[in-house]
């Protein structure tokens, strides 16, 4: 076992836990939603009791790109951010949160229709880390021996995350199988040990970015707004994009789709693991989609003049 590599063993130990399997739900959670071409489904399975899975409900006849989710608070729940993550999926993407599918009950019938199913309460505090930078990235080899491996392009991977997610976005976003990686509410500690969070990530990590990266941040009450300012000041190196907007820390994750955060995402995906170029002019330009908006504040640095 010493010569297995560590994200191996990481898979290795979720996949096998011997008590995982009972303790998580299994089977399609909600109604299909998201307002994509491809209405989505959350899925627990007892093949993959540390993840959540989003996908379109009906696959199409093509390989979609993979999205990789870390919670806010690194929690083990895969439906934090349910509404957000179907959004992302119905575009065509599938996407695997960390976490197992909690604060949702799985329908034992195949999803019909084209309704969002409930969002799960807001859960209680939780302990930090209670999912891994690791877990993450452990899911790249995990859907290539899935049942849903010939319907995944693996090298079209992005990597998101809020808040503390966000820091094992980041983390994870040095891996080179990443494409691109987006930060919601979220930046490394200016001052080490100062949060909760535990991911092992410093300042200096941030030259280890090799994609092109976006930050979207809420504001001044924005608890990681000092730490995400701070990042997007250094990285100077790979094209970054920072949008920020007076939401808080929370954004608009509980708003419908998404609100704000799920359109951003999808246009930001859509750009750059499709190559859409209308989708890039949300971004790009002095003109751009959300340059037109007030609300937002920008700043583009080592970036395209056009999509």
């Amino acid at each position: 076992m010493k010569h297995v590599a560590p994200l191996l063993c990481a898979l290795a130990a979720i996949l096998q836990a011997p008590s995982a399997s009972a303790q998580i739900p299994s089977g399609i959670i909600g109604a299909p939603g998201g307002t994509g071409d491809l209405p989505a489904i959350a899925e627990g399975r007892a093949d993959a009791p540390g993840y959540t899975i989003y996908r379109p409900a009906k696959l199409p006849q093509r390989r979609l790109p993979l999205v990789l989710w870390g919670n806010g608070g690194c929690r083990n729940d895969g439906l934090s951010a349910s509404g957000f993550l179907r959004e992302i999926a119905s575009h065509g993407y599938i996407v695997i949160a960390n976490g197992a599918p909690k604060g949702e009950r799985p329908s034992t019938e195949p999803a019909a229709g084209n309704q969002r199913g409930p969002e799960p309460p807001i859960p209680p505090p939780a302990t930090a880390d209670e999912t891994s930078v690791d877990q993450l990235l452990a899911a790249i080899d995990w859907v290539k021996g899935s049942p849903y491996g010939r319907d995944v392009d693996t090298k079209q991977v992005a990597v998101m995350g809020h808040s503390c997610g966000g820091l094992q976005a980041l983390a994870a976003a040095a891996d080179p199988r990443i494409r691109t990686a987006v930060i919601f509410n979220s930046g490394v500690y200016n001052r080490p040990g100062n949060g909760l969070s535990r991911v092992s990530i410093a300042k200096d990590d941030l030259r280890k970015l090799h994609t092109p990266v976006a930050y979207i941040l809420g504001g001044p009450t924005d608890i990681a707004y000092p730490n995400g300012n701070d990042d997007v000041g250094r990285i100077d190196h790979v094209p970054v994009f920072y949008a920020n907007k007076n939401t808080g820390h929370g954004g608009t994750f509980g708003a419908a789709n998404g609100g704000d955060y799920g359109r951003i995402a999808v246009a930001w995906l859509d750009w750059q693991l499709k190559r859409d170029p209308k989708a890039g002019q949300l971004f790009t330009g002095a003109s751009c989609g959300l340059c037109k908006d007030p609300a937002w504040t920008l700043v583009r640095k080592q970036f395209p003049e056009k999509p």
